[in-house]
């Protein structure tokens, strides 16, 4: 009894340790500067934390929104590398669908023909190709850039659909993508380890027969640490519907937020990185 007792406490650590769809970022702090996420006036009222996990490894994380079919926002350490953009496969996230083994995010097709999933189930609560292809005006707009981490595997993992938000196509074509090549370069000159946070905030509109939501802003905050030290930190957000980017510091971006927020105090990231 005793030994079976134990096999059992193994089993669900086992889970526990595998687990990439949980109720916090425990399993994946180490995307936050000093652990610390955002505070929960960020949190959708049917949230699920994802750990992004790809070949065995968590390559980012992401707070995602189930009602809405989008994530709201993605944490990653900036890392970019020299790898070229790897063939896109579009991956989805089992563990949306139901409780399950099946700890990695994986292809729609593989779920369907092998692991017996139905479309219909894995639409339930996250966005799926066709809606993104179904789509005009807009285009997939990573939270987690494939341009900012440094490996093929983390790369590939950012083409998840929980990363995805639906982005004014003339927006993620042209000054967002501005600021994630070259901004972003220019601005982490100097900084040993940069912090990363990227979101979208909620709009009243949805698209694909509204099924997912189309955010209203685009946004992003950076903290650089030279050496374990925060020395500088900065933002940026744009309106998801004009091609225009405005460059803030940490303290705007965080004001600007709290505004779009019904007026609650957003904190992105740990007091110790510069507002101003």
């Amino acid at each position: 009894m005793l030994r079976l007792l134990l096999l059992q406490v193994l089993a669900s650590c086992l889970w526990l340790g595998h687990s990439e769809v949980v109720t916090s970022f425990a399993s994946c702090p180490q995307f936050f500067y000093e652990e610390t996420p955002p505070n929960d006036v960020l949190e959708p009222q049917k949230p699920a934390w994802i750990c992004q996990r790809y070949r065995n490894s968590y390559r980012f994380a992401t707070l995602y929104d189930r009602e809405k079919r989008i994530p709201v926002y993605s944490a990653y350490i900036y890392q970019p590398g020299t790898d070229k953009r790897p063939h896109k496969w579009w991956y989805v996230e089992p563990q949306l669908i139901s409780k399950n083994n099946l700890n990695e995010m994986e292809r729609e097709s593989v779920l369907i023909d092998e692991h017996k999933f139905t479309l219909d189930q894995i639409k339930d609560s996250q966005a799926v190709r066709e809606d993104y292809d179904k789509m005009t005006g807009l285009s997939r707009g990573h939270l987690s850039p494939c341009g900012h981490l440094y490996s093929k595997e983390s790369k590939m993992a950012t083409f998840t659909l929980t990363n995805i938000v639906p982005q004014d196509t003339s927006l993620n074509n042209g000054q967002w993508n501005i600021y994630e090549l070259k901004t972003m370069h220019e601005k982490s000159k100097g900084c040993t380890t940069t912090y990363v946070i990227t979101g979208a905030v909620p709009g009243n509109t949805y698209v694909v027969e509204g099924r997912v939501n189309r955010p209203s802003h685009i946004w992003s905050a950076a903290c650089c640490l030279v050496g374990t030290q925060p020395k500088k930190a900065w933002g940026a957000i744009a309106g998801n519907d004009q091609n225009k980017v405005e460059n803030l510091s940490l303290g705007e971006l965080e004001n600007r937020l709290r505004g779009l927020y019904g007026g609650r105090t957003v904190t992105l990231f740990n007091n110790a990185c510069p507002r101003q």
